[in-house]
């Protein structure tokens, strides 16, 4: 059997080899109705199960004090806007919005800290070379497996000696040292999966480390940069242990610790007023995760991608 070598053959040789998978159908994965209706049941349940404590904290926001411990159910007996009233006013002769910007302040200067050093040491350890690489970067792993309690007494006592107890500076100050060795890591293997020929190119046209870093690696990771931005805001925005070793002054506290004036070493806790300020305090917590929350599933889904 011969073939002809006009193209047409040709065409049809290479269709038959390769089709065009936009013509090849695509096989429907006919599902029974009762399987639909049981994933949907099951999605169901366990969204309500995810959701049920936020339903009640935001429902018991409603509850008077007296019903605390009275009344089991999700719905108040006699639901009253007093404790939102209370909590405004703040407490410890303090404004619930200083409280609030405390904690702001404390999460957006270690953003901005922990994504800039973060950025720079990961730059350092993807594409420089020099004596000590992999002994640093092991040591800098190696902090991961090292807990936060370890160092708090010899934290504190340098702090102390240098008189920045009872300020925002020893909980922003190593922020912008490159401390958090979980997103230098991320930050590492996202700029060492990207190829290095725009960076060779760039040197060849006279561009220097910081202007390679600056023009062509952060417009690359930006995604990995947002993810490392949620991320610290969050636990930022709920630390506690931090605040709490190092600042004295209500006046400087931030919401987690303003949470605990609500209940004192007296026996007298106002359980209204602890539920509203805690649901008041989730809500920036949320509405960023809401708004940025596409950039964090880009960050996550190109960590499979190269170059």
């Amino acid at each position: 059997m011969t073939i002809s070598s006009t193209p047409n053959a040709l065409a049809q040789i290479e269709n038959q080899v390769d089709p065009d998978p936009k013509t090849v159908p695509r096989r429907r994965i006919k599902r029974k109705t009762w399987q639909t209706v049981v994933w949907i049941v099951a999605l169901l349940v366990i969204t309500a199960v995810v959701l049920y404590p936020l339903v009640w904290l935001l429902v018991s926001t409603f509850k008077p004090n007296s019903e605390f411990g009275q009344n089991q159910g999700l719905i108040p007996q006699s639901p009253t806007l007093d404790n939102y009233t209370k909590v405004m006013e703040g407490i410890a002769g303090v404004p619930m919005g200083q409280f609030f910007w405390n904690s702001f302040v404390l999460a957006a200067l270690s953003v901005i800290g922990t994504v800039m050093s973060s950025a720079l040491a990961a730059y350092a350890f993807a594409r420089l070379q020099f004596k000590g690489l992999g002994v640093l970067f092991a040591a800098m792993i190696g902090t991961l497996l090292l807990p936060f309690h370890v160092v708090i007494i010899p934290q504190y006592i340098l702090f102390n000696n240098l008189g920045l107890v009872d300020t925002f500076v020893p909980l922003i100050l190593p922020k912008f040292l490159a401390t958090e060795a979980f997103f230098v890591f991320l930050l590492v293997q996202f700029i060492r999966q990207m190829p290095r020929d725009m960076d060779e190119a760039a040197k060849i046209d006279g561009a220097g480390h910081l202007r390679v870093f600056w023009s062509i690696i952060l417009p690359l990771i930006r995604p990995a940069l947002i993810t490392c931005a949620i991320f610290s805001f969050i636990w930022a925005w709920n630390d506690f242990l931090g605040p709490l070793l190092y600042l004295t002054s209500p006046e400087n506290y931030p919401l987690p610790i303003a949470l605990r004036l609500y209940n004192d070493q007296t026996s007298t806790s106002d359980y209204g007023a602890t539920v509203t300020a805690s649901f008041l305090a989730l809500l920036p917590i949320l509405l960023f995760f809401i708004v940025f929350q596409r950039f964090l599933v880009d960050g996550v889904a190109t960590q499979g991608l190269k170059g």
